[in-house]
């Protein structure tokens, strides 16, 4: 089988596609004959060697994958069934994704909705599950479409752009943050109300500002969460899911003690398999596939490390798809 193998011999960091012998991939009680995989953030880091993702070596990076069932003795699945894979270490500590072959424990593994093919699947991955977690604990928390404006930072990215669609078409009025001036047609497109630039949130600002949003689902973190946070209503919930500006949260407590705001953590690596079933049915019914074509390329195995190195620039809008066939 073909896949991105990544090394580090003494000689340094290699990452390469190439062929792997099957005999090769790691346990796990059901085998998967992937279709296809994409690229998110974490997949850039670790294919790029620009953070310590990887921490078993050789690795097949790609924390995503959607497939068929090819052999399997776990309880939950036979030959044939249609799959999804988000997370779990995947990519990190156990080969993941982005090869035509994968086995892994099949407690991992979630039925694919039947409204989804497996490119669709992939075309949202564990940035549009992500996205749809943050929406579910904004409303876990009461917040609904009738109280304000919704901000989603790092709209043009993975989670922002699947954030962008789903709201609006839950009804929320969004407004998306974009460094990407160029790009509000897109978003616009998407659903969102009004598109803003992320200088306006992206340096140091004061503890409290003008209450704005009713909530925010931030991919960015640092400054712009912090200063999202300070424009929050009362009563108000950030979900925080990403770190693309940084890990650092210079902030002051004055938004959560002074106006009630909520600060919820977004965690899709180690989620319970209950909620991650609830999450990718519920966005089987709120995501347009029009919508998710349009935030949607498709490229095939060869091309996936220069795409990786493009994502880290920041180059790359929506979603990336990786067909591990062509």
């Amino acid at each position: 089988m073909q896949g991105i193998l990544l090394t580090r011999p003494e000689a340094g960091f290699n990452a390469a596609v190439t062929e792997i012998d099957p005999a090769q991939l790691p346990e796990g009680d059901v085998t998967v004959r992937v279709d296809y995989s994409t690229l998110n953030y974490k997949d850039g880091l670790a294919i790029t060697n620009k953070s310590p993702v990887v921490r078993k070596w050789p690795m097949v990076p790609g924390i995503d994958l959607a497939g068929i069932v090819e052999a399997s003795s776990h309880a939950d699945f036979k030959p044939g069934d249609r799959v999804v894979l988000n997370g779990w270490g995947v990519g990190e500590t156990h080969w993941g994704g982005l090869a035509q072959k994968a086995r892994l424990k099949g407690d991992w593994l979630i039925a694919l909705p039947a409204k989804f093919t497996t490119r669709q699947a992939m075309a949202l991955g564990t940035a549009g599950y992500t996205a749809m977690l943050s929406v579910m604990r904004m409303e876990q928390f009461g917040v609904t479409k009738t109280q304000g404006e919704i901000l989603v930072t790092g709209a043009t990215g993975g989670v922002g752009s699947v954030a962008v669609a789903i709201l609006a078409e839950s009804g929320y009025t969004v407004v998306a943050s974009t460094g990407k001036s160029g790009e509000a047609d897109y978003l616009k497109a998407l659903g969102a109300a009004e598109v803003i630039d992320r200088a306006t949130l992206g340096a140091p600002g004061k503890p409290l500002q003008k209450e704005r949003f009713a909530g925010v689902i931030d991919s960015v973190g640092s400054h712009t969460l912090v200063n999202a946070c300070a424009q929050t209503r009362y009563g108000g919930v950030v979900a925080a899911c990403g770190l693309a500006q940084g890990m650092d949260f210079p902030a002051s407590v004055a938004p959560f003690i002074l106006r009630g705001v909520t600060l919820a953590g977004i965690d899709s690596v180690m989620a319970p398999k209950a909620l991650r079933v609830k999450a990718w049915n519920k966005l089987a019914c709120n995501m347009v596939p029009a919508k998710l074509d349009a935030m949607t390329k498709e490229i095939g195995l060869s091309d996936a490390i220069r795409a990786a190195a493009d994502l880290m620039l920041g180059v790359i809008r929506g979603r990336v798809v990786v067909n591990v066939n062509a």
